[in-house]
């Protein structure tokens, strides 16, 4: 296909979204399916513009003067691939195949209109009825955090030190470019283009052997924050895949006791298969059966809990940019009631002088520093431990990640903004009395 080509099916691919209200994924897994001719280098240029314009999806509009499939696409060439007028001429010249050439009205908007006196909600391109939750956080920077939360994300892997270590993934993963992340120490990052395809992690050996993982740098911090050492007794309460009980278990070094379980077992199907490759060998996976709680022998013995909350996921916008046009109100305050309820079930496990690591991965303050006060509230033998000692785990890098990170007295906040990551939040509460 040509690159005009391209721009005609994502224009196509963006105008079913809109019409039929479908979730981007499952649109272009539709349309690879109907144009089998498509190669998998076109599929993956035409999933990049159309990725590409859910993130500018109300900023190119309101550039263009217009909510068309059409009009947000142009826009976002313009905003988000910082393409001049010129080439897009040349791209929409109306030959087989293409865009219909670009009209007096689009070529007068991009040469005079821009994002200058744009509101928040529009230049951080993010739903209107969310701008007071944003503004409580971030104030007169929502734009630009939320600006960056709807940026391209990075592929980050987390080095498996139970089998490698960095030095020897980085030069395995030479071919991909890989590189050290900036705050973890068992972090690579591999830069995308928008064009990029996928670069198949799971084909290469190391992923094979269990030696890396895929995981955002963000949710390695958190999972480090909670500063879970060999031998203690540590329960994972939402698992969930796994992605934090392999860190935590990396951190165990493979000693103590991991519990590993969730309310939903369908969620916890992969675990298995991963705790094997990676060598984990101290974990007890426990499935939900029926109603019978699966951790009704453990009260007042965890070191540890971990709950890895359900949320809005607010801070992961940028790996799935057309959740947030689709999230409701509604959500959040089912999300709080059960991040509520996940906090409860957590403290009788705990034991005195032991912790709750709390974590999301929201940027909003409902489920973050609000909801740990409420928690505290209700149970004053729990304090938050502050933020700049769960930090020390960072060495070296402590001072400059306290510099870079949001910090209350209820814990950290990550943001792509500010530290290169997902957003996270992450709270550790100590059992005091």
């Amino acid at each position: 296909m040509t690159p005009a080509a391209r721009l005609s099916a994502a224009i196509e691919l963006i105008d079913t979204i809109e019409k039929d209200r479908v979730p981007a994924a499952k649109a272009l897994k539709e349309w690879g399916t109907a144009h089998r001719f498509a190669g998998s280098g076109d599929r993956a240029a035409i999933a990049g513009l159309v990725w590409d314009v859910l993130r500018r999806y109300a900023s190119s509009a309101f550039l263009m003067e217009s909510d068309t499939a059409r009009a947000r696409l142009i826009g976002m060439l313009r905003l988000e691939r910082d393409m001049d007028t010129a080439t897009m001429g040349a791209l929409f010249d109306g030959s087989r195949f293409a865009p219909a050439p670009l009209t007096e009205a689009e070529e007068a908007a991009l040469s005079h209109r821009s994002l200058k006196d744009a509101p928040a909600a529009i230049a951080g391109d993010y739903p209107e009825w969310l701008d007071s939750h944003l503004a409580k956080v971030f104030g007169e920077d929502r734009a630009a955090e939320a600006a960056a939360m709807a940026s391209r994300a990075p592929l980050d892997l987390r080095v498996n030190t139970l089998k490698s270590n960095r030095d020897k993934a980085l030069q395995s993963l030479a071919h991909l470019h890989a590189k050290p992340t900036p705050w973890s120490a068992t972090g690579l990052r591999i830069a995308l283009s928008a064009d990029a395809r996928n670069p198949g992690i799971q084909a290469e050996e190391d992923f094979i052997k269990g030696a890396i993982e895929v995981q955002d740098e963000g949710s390695q911090l958190a999972a480090q924050f909670t500063a879970a050492k060999p031998g203690e007794q540590v329960i994972d309460l939402c698992a969930g895949a796994g992605g934090k009980t392999l860190a935590l278990a990396a951190l165990m070094q493979g000693k103590g006791r991991l519990i590993a379980t969730d309310s939903d077992k369908r969620q916890l199907a992969p675990i298995h298969e991963r705790l094997s490759r990676a060598g984990v060998h101290n974990a007890d996976v426990r499935t939900p059966k029926g109603e019978a709680d699966p951790l009704a022998d453990i009260s007042s013995t965890a070191d540890l809990v971990v709950i890895d909350a359900p949320c809005t996921g607010t801070g992961t916008w940028r790996r799935n940019p057309d959740a947030k046009w689709r999230m409701r109100p509604g959500a959040l305050e089912i999300r709080l009631r059960d991040q509520t309820e996940v906090l409860e079930r957590a403290v009788p496990l705990v034991k005195a002088g032991g912790r709750i690591a709390y974590i999301t991965c929201s940027v909003l303050s409902e489920e973050n520093g609000e909801q740990v006060r409420a928690f505290v509230a209700r149970h004053p033998d729990f304090a938050p431990v502050p933020p700049e000692q769960t930090a020390s785990v960072l060495w070296d890098k402590a001072e400059a990640f306290g510099e870079a990170a949001l910090q209350s007295p209820e814990g950290w906040l990550m943001t792509p903004r500010r530290t290169g990551t997902d957003g996270f939040f992450v709270s550790v509460l100590k059992k005091v009395g």
